[in-house]
């Protein structure tokens, strides 16, 4: 297996740092809205891979986590005249409902920001005691740039010519820091903001510090793969080589992974311009499975387009799959006792044999830097061989072999394309009915993940003056209503 390694812009050969096991870590979402389409590439992207190195025999250790603490999140919170959990912990609702949708599993550790802040202040303290941080006049703690010789490695980026886009600020000298470069460890709380006590000020940590606080605590001081959008190599990630490198003296990650950006209409993403969709709002229109597929149908590091055309091409290429799934499974039910049991003995069935090529070239794309979309297309040649090879004279065991080499290869990209992904009506009827009663006995958390199952399994439920209605969401946006 070889990866591209943003660290060193070559592809290199995937040796975790203990035999057998991967330390991963994804970075996740500020929690201040509903998460959108951008924040879905890193999620479905990061999940692949660990299902991947899962079905290699690898075992992961898979931590993600939620910035919910941040101006925004403050800003929401005074604007409803509430407190910034209640902000953060709503979203991170709504953040797991559509993940659950698009077929993310959820993180070994799903950390939050806010939970860690012992370990942040650990890390401060070492970093101060190493040279590495100071504190300004106001409590204000700093990184020290310059004390780290390696900046700009993962970025590329020179320090002096970062120096001399800051000429302006070094002579306004209206900032505290020694440097223009030193970032923020640590803030003060402006009033009416939630804070935490510290050595150095009541405040809150910056956003470069979680991740590795967070990362040290769950995974320890070395890990193996990091990943995230590219947006964030600079400074987010930058300064977490900073920070953690700076702290323990080790190299931080070993192996950087970063997706390329998603455009709407040839246009970049961008919430300031409008120019954007959440996941809810996809979800309304398509099964989010289809928007998974879509993610998919490209190499992570090739920019994607979101168009009407390029998902309606997402729906009929995972209906061509499930269709596949479907058509063996129907063929099963119907085989009865008169299938020809030769092919029982017979494991190296020229039919089956044929078909394991497809699971190789599978594994060849996925191996050669986890390229999905080439996967994928393994997947369809698997399709269009099943469907020209495949007939109800088949043993029902060759048709069983090769319906669970579709699932199998599908479930590795996260893609639920079998019977045993449908949920039928008395079940979401007996679910309804669960969530009702913990409702009542106001359990709210379990009823939210109900909900969440629910939606993965594609079930929409409305809460109205008549009680629960629910539907069944179709790709393309048909809806059947119950």
């Amino acid at each position: 297996m070889k990866i591209y390694n943003t660290l060193s812009r070559k592809k290199e050969a995937f040796t975790p740092i203990t035999p057998g096991r991967v330390r991963m870590y994804v970075c996740g979402p500020t929690v201040y809205n509903f998460i959108h389409i951008g924040n879905a590439r890193p999620a479905v992207f990061g999940d692949s891979v660990r299902r991947y190195l899962e079905y290699k025999g690898y075992a992961v250790d898979y931590v993600s986590n939620y910035t919910d603490i941040d101006d925004r999140i403050i800003e929401k919170a005074l604007a409803e005249k509430t407190d910034a959990s209640v902000i953060s912990e709503r979203f991170i609702v709504e953040c797991e409902k559509d993940m659950a949708a698009l077929g993310v599993r959820p993180a070994d550790k799903h950390c939050k920001a806010t939970e860690e802040i012992p370990e942040m202040l650990a890390l401060i303290a070492k970093l101060m005691e190493k040279g590495h941080a100071y504190a300004a006049a106001d409590g204000t703690v700093y990184f020290r740039v310059k004390s780290f010789a390696d900046y700009g490695k993962l970025s590329r980026k020179n320090l002096d010519d970062l120096q001399a886009g800051n000429r302006e600020l070094r002579v306004t000298g209206k900032e505290q820091k020694e440097d223009p470069l030193d970032f923020v460890l640590w803030k003060p709380a402006k009033a009416g903001e939630p804070f935490w006590a510290s050595p150095w000020c009541d405040g809150r940590p910056g956003w470069h510090l979680e991740c590795s606080a967070m990362s040290r605590k769950y995974l320890g001081t070395q890990i193996d793969i990091h990943a995230g959008g590219e947006d964030l190599i600079f400074p987010h990630h930058e300064n977490e080589i900073a920070q953690s490198e700076a702290a323990s003296g080790k190299p931080f990650a070993r192996y950087w992974l970063h997706n390329a950006f998603l455009n709407i209409d040839q246009r970049k993403m961008a919430k300031s311009a409008g120019n954007f969709f959440t996941v809810r709002e996809i979800g309304e229109k398509y099964d989010l499975q289809v928007l998974r597929f879509f993610l998919l149908s490209a190499h992570y590091r090739s920019p994607l387009n979101y168009t009407a055309e390029a998902m309606a091409a997402a729906d009929a290429g995972l209906s061509r799959i499930k269709n596949c799934v479907a058509n063996l499974e129907f063929l099963l039910e119907n085989a009865g006792g008169n299938a020809d049991e030769a092919g029982r003995s017979n494991p190296e069935n020229d039919v089956v044999s044929q078909a394991k090529a497809y699971t190789a070239q599978f594994e060849a794309a996925m191996d050669d830097d986890f390229n999905t979309a080439d996967a994928l297309a393994a997947i369809f040649e698997l399709v269009t061989y099943v469907n020209s090879a495949v007939t109800s004279s088949q043993p029902p065991d060759i048709l069983e072999a090769l319906k669970g080499q579709l699932i199998m290869l599908a479930d590795i990209l996260g893609l639920a394309v079998g019977k045993e992904a449908e949920i039928l009506e008395a079940e979401v009827e007996a679910l309804i009915a669960e969530r009702q009663a913990v409702r009542a006995a106001k359990d709210f958390t379990r009823a939210d993940e109900i909900r969440a199952e629910l939606l993965a399994r594609g079930i929409v439920l409305e809460d109205t003056r008549d009680g629960v209605k629910w539907k069944r969401r179709k790709e393309g946006g048909q809806d059947e209503a119950n």
